[in-house]
């Protein structure tokens, strides 16, 4: 029988040993041991992550060194694990997201050449993500944050002749680069006053420096908790794409859409959730930063929700979606509902997923097709596909009993109940966003499954616009039917997750001790006592959920996109036209990449071309080198001047010399 720590450490690294052995030695084993490879190991590590959970469940928790990397004097660099209610749940999570992933990538790139190289990425990428939320140090934190973002920069740019496939894995690894700068300072400045990166110790004496102050400019005290706060939760910012930071996501599209699923659903762009939900001991020591914390997500999550509406792409409204939806976490968040935020985190990651892989589904089906305007009648022909997306479609807005809507609800009412600066605007923007998503997305739902057939006008015109995927072909008037049961498996097994798992789970999560001491709130900050006030069991809120106004917005929202799209056509395009201003800023994403590109990145190209110009050429070619080379040439030429063979000119030189040297002589004395 396997301990404990044994079976802490095959959660990882049984999907690190599948990605070697498919990364190094797929060319010997072909696609099939690849596969299977790869899958066995993340299927073990699903298997070991319910009995660590169970383990977790009876009352047993861990935190321990695993292997000590370095000493300097008192501190140390560990690699070390923290199995708590908060990790084993995660484990749970993206494990089982993996091995749907995992499955439906069988039947989505069976014709790619680059097969067995795509298993191993994503096995890696799972290994990644579990020695980030496994991790009981900053140090280890910081590694599987890295390495995350390491991969999904493979894995967006899997298709590297794909012009577009490089410039979005660039763009995702140098934004990621710009969150990560204000995390890695956040840890330096963890370690430079707290003298420890283990997060106990850090845990520990964070209350006795809840009123250190640092000076960031002169005369201007900072609190110490807040500054940190911030700067970590820039990381977050990157990561989980959070204005202004969220500009890499929608292009990551390019990326074979079971990345798509893996990296934008369950793993990594929650990856900056998890961690302010960790750090909720230090968190709480600051108002300001919870503040900070609630309007970036409270913008996120109404912006960008208005981005899907004009959106095309049939994977980039699911991206628009995935953006909104981490902007509601993110307000929980700094609302200080850090359960309510990881309960989002896990019901979201189940729906999220079944829409991505639904899409993928729809676009294999289209032949690679990834316009929404040439689809449409997809019902008869894909009737798994259809039932699974319209599961995924209503979790996603929030439908009574369905999980997306106990956790979005929640969020919606913990925000009413905060008091912090900002929560007045965050209550507003969760509240709207309501609406928007139930328009995005059920505009997308009947213009892909309901309405008239237009995938034969779309196969010779549809891909003008639409972005695809690096294999498109265009095949014409080709029936679509349902995609092979590697691909419908995993959408069934993600759908009842989608339908049951928050009836299940939101009383023990919320309000139950589930969380125990994994997670900190305040006696300052009282929302999560509030909200436990009016919880009267998951049927009753259900059932009330039908006379409050998030109900009726989502209903709104449905029943406009049906109106709209399905109904009168005509009207979004005479809206189009009226409002050309409103609907080029959405098209254009509110010329955030046109405005990054002119000031940061051509404002990077005028110093670099002023550096060169006056800084190489002009100092350290022209004067340094060139300088000191013209100096000597003319000195040469000075003394060359002398040598003529004519003995007079070497005595006047001999005179000249040693009337030099008694002048020097005379001045030292």
């Amino acid at each position: 029988m396997l301990d404990m720590q044994t079976l802490y450490l095959i959660v990882p690294l049984a999907p690190l040993i599948g990605a070697v052995l498919a990364g190094l030695f797929g060319w010997a084993i072909g696609r099939t041991a690849s596969h299977v490879v790869t899958i066995a190991g993340v299927a073990v590590s699903l298997v070991t992550s319910w009995i660590v959970f169970q383990d977790v469940l009876a009352g047993h928790t861990y935190n321990g060194t695993v292997y000590t990397w370095m000493a300097l004097g008192d501190l140390r660099f560990e690699v070390g694990f923290l199995i708590d209610s908060l990790s084993a749940m995660m484990m749970l999570v993206v494990s089982f997201v993996s091995l749907m992933v995992h499955i439906y990538t069988i039947g989505y790139m069976h014709d790619d050449p680059g097969y067995q190289r795509f298993f191993s990425y994503i096995s890696l990428f799972t290994f990644s993500m579990f020695m980030l939320v496994m991790s009981n140090n900053f140090l280890q934190l910081f590694f599987g944050w890295e390495a995350v973002g390491l991969v999904s920069y493979l894995l967006i740019g899997f298709w590297y002749t794909k012009e577009t496939a490089i410039y979005a894995n660039l763009k995702a690894f140098l934004v990621n680069r710009v969150g990560d700068f204000g995390f890695i300072l956040g840890i330096g400045l963890v370690l430079a006053y707290f003298g420890s990166l283990d997060y106990a110790s850090v845990f520990a004496k964070a209350p006795s420096l809840a009123n250190e102050t640092i000076t960031l400019f002169p005369d201007k005290p900072w609190m110490l908790m807040s500054v940190i706060g911030i700067l970590l939760f820039i990381g977050a910012m990157g990561k989980s794409a959070q204005f202004p930071l969220h500009v890499w996501l929608p292009d990551s599209m390019e990326g074979p859409t079971p990345i798509s699923a893996l990296i934008h659903a369950a793993t990594m762009v929650t990856a900056g959730i998890f961690m302010v939900a960790r750090m909720s001991p230090l968190y709480e020591l600051s108002d300001t930063a919870l503040s900070f914390v609630m309007v970036i997500g409270a913008i996120t999550a109404l912006f960008m929700g208005f981005l899907g509406v004009v959106q095309n792409d049939i994977k980039r409204v699911v991206a628009y979606s995935t953006l909104s939806q981490l902007g509601y976490m993110t307000v929980a968040l700094g609302a200080s509902a850090y359960s309510v935020a990881v309960f989002h985190l896990m019901t979201h990651a189940f729906f999220k997923a079944l829409l991505f892989l639904a899409a993928g589904s729809v676009i294999m089906a289209m032949h690679h097709n990834q316009d929404i305007r040439y689809m449409g009648g997809l019902k008869k022909y894909m009737p798994i596909t259809w039932i699974t997306s319209l599961v995924g479609s209503l979790a996603l807005i929030g439908t009574p009993f369905l999980s997306g809507f106990y956790s979005k609800d929640s969020i919606i009412e913990a925000v009413k109940f905060s008091h912090l600066p900002g929560s007045s605007f965050a209550y507003f923007a969760v509240t709207l966003g309501v609406f928007v998503t139930a328009f995005y997305s059920f505009r997308m739902y009947f213009l892909v499954f309901h309405g008239k057939e237009r995938f034969k006008q779309g196969h010779a015109h549809g891909n003008e616009d639409a972005s695809h995927d690096a294999h498109h072909d265009a095949h014409h008037d080709v029936t679509p039917h349902e995609t092979p049961w590697v691909i419908t498996g995993p959408l069934l097994a993600l759908a009842l997750p989608s339908l049951a798992i928050g009836y299940m789970t939101i009383e023990p999560m919320l309000f139950g001790d589930y969380f125990g001491s994994s997670i900190y709130v305040s006696d300052r900050h009282p929302v999560m006592h509030e909200l436990n006030h009016h919880f009267h069991g998951a049927l009753e809120m259900a059932l009330h959920a039908v006379t409050a106004l998030p109900f009726w917005l989502a209903a709104a929202g449905v029943g406009l996109s049906w109106f709209f799209y399905l109904k009168r056509p005509d009207i979004p395009a005479m809206l189009m036209r009226r409002f050309s201003f409103i609907h080029s800023m959405l098209v254009n994403k509110y010329w955030f990449d046109e405005f990054y590109s002119v000031v940061f990145a051509g404002g990077a190209r005028l110093l670099g071309g002023g550096l060169w110009k006056r800084g190489d050429v002009g100092l350290i070619d022209g004067i340094v080198i060139n300088g000191s080379t013209r100096l000597i040439a003319a000195f040469s030429r000075l003394v060359s001047a002398f040598q003529s063979g004519y003995i007079y000119h070497y005595a006047f030189a001999m005179i000249i010399g040693v009337f030099a040297l008694v002048t020097w002589f005379a001045r030292l004395n």
